[in-house]
């Protein structure tokens, strides 16, 4: 059976390029805060590797801190604050957050006060983007960035968290991205890493890969490649929804990430069809991984005013120029023989 990895918001498969820069960042013995020669050759890798997820950021002058991910970078900057965020927002930023920002159908967002909220730029489970306000006191940037064209620097927001491994890089290392003179607590203290912010030895192999996944992302899309992964979602969802016209494509009518499809099938379970498309050779998703096996409905889906049985019969297809165009008619085929069957116990 020849498989095909429709899961991409979830998680991506390592880049080559990262792979080498790894590799190669694992010969540098010395810890950056050492001051001897090995330890200045491994502070000035660690320091171009910054340069590097800046540029690719539209970061520069910006304070780049390197952490564990976007979970640890959200809490760096969210605990104990108070403030707001949307009940669409990943987990990550929900458990720091109160969830009373209004959410509509097409899943935009209502900020009645950027300064004490943070807002999400890409849903993971919809990818429904957001027009961030100035003045926003953080973004999840994680989804969006290496999928759009952005630029921190633009955002007009305070802070930023990213994850590497959402675009080719390692998982388990990630960035807060700070307005520069902003100050933040240290959640792990000790040493004075990463300008006193993150105490610890950096994780120079996972940052090199960092880097290096963050600059080829930044290539794609000078390419363009996400325009043509924009047009086989589409093509994707046409077919889809053909196939079975009482299914919505949830945030369908507004802008949304290149890449990903949430259709939702009222009564058919999104367990149900993950399950079905694996068997068949297909990893998609019922949504945020980190929600994966709790039997349930999408609480993103609730707050766009889906009912329990609609949003339960979620699931997210999520590309990348990487998947092909045989790919996603293998998937579309699979679905909809999938959906006949469904339909023709269910009436």
């Amino acid at each position: 059976m020849m498989r095909a990895y429709l899961d991409w918001n979830a998680t991506t498969p390592l880049r080559a390029e990262v792979k080498a820069a790894m590799i190669e960042a694992m010969e540098i013995g010395g810890n950056p805060s050492s001051v001897h020669a090995e330890g200045r050759v491994a502070k000035m890798a660690l320091e171009r590797a910054r340069e590097d997820v800046a540029v690719a950021l539209g970061a520069e002058g910006a304070d780049v801190v390197f952490t564990s991910g976007t979970t640890e970078a959200a809490a760096m900057v969210l605990a104990g604050k108070g403030i707001a965020c949307a009940p669409v927002e990943h987990s990550a930023i929900k458990v720091w957050c109160d969830p009373a920002l209004s959410v509509d159908r097409d899943g935009i967002i209502g900020v009645p006060d950027p300064s004490r909220a943070s807002v999400q730029l890409a849903n993971n489970e919809t990818g429904v983007m957001q027009d961030l306000p100035e003045g926003l006191a953080s973004s999840d940037l994680t989804q969006a960035f290496g999928k759009v064209p952005m630029a921190f620097n633009w955002l007009g927001v305070t802070a930023g968290f990213v994850s590497a491994h959402k675009l080719g890089g390692p998982k388990g290392v990630g960035a807060l991205i700070l307005r520069k003179g902003t100050d933040v607590e240290a959640l792990i203290r000790g040493g004075g890493q990463e300008q006193g912010r993150r105490a610890g030895t950096e994780n120079l192999i996972g940052i090199a890969g960092f880097a290096a996944a963050a600059k080829a992302a930044q290539a794609d899309l000078d390419f363009g490649v996400w325009d043509e992964v924009a047009a086989r979602r589409d093509a994707l969802e046409a077919r889809l929804l053909a196939a079975a016209p009482d299914a919505v494509i949830a945030g369908a009518g507004v802008r949304r990430l290149p890449n990903t499809t949430c259709i939702l099938t009222s009564g058919w379970k999104g367990e149900t069809q993950v399950m079905q498309m694996d068997l068949a050779g297909f990893a998609v998703s019922a949504g945020s991984a980190c929600s994966s096996g709790k039997v349930r409905a999408s609480g993103a889906l609730q707050a766009m005013g889906f009912d329990d049985a609609t949003a339960s019969g979620a699931i997210r297809i999520s590309i990348s120029p990487a998947v092909t165009e045989d790919q996603v008619n293998r998937f579309a085929d699979a679905w909809e023989s999938a959906y006949s069957r469904w339909r023709e116990r269910n009436g």
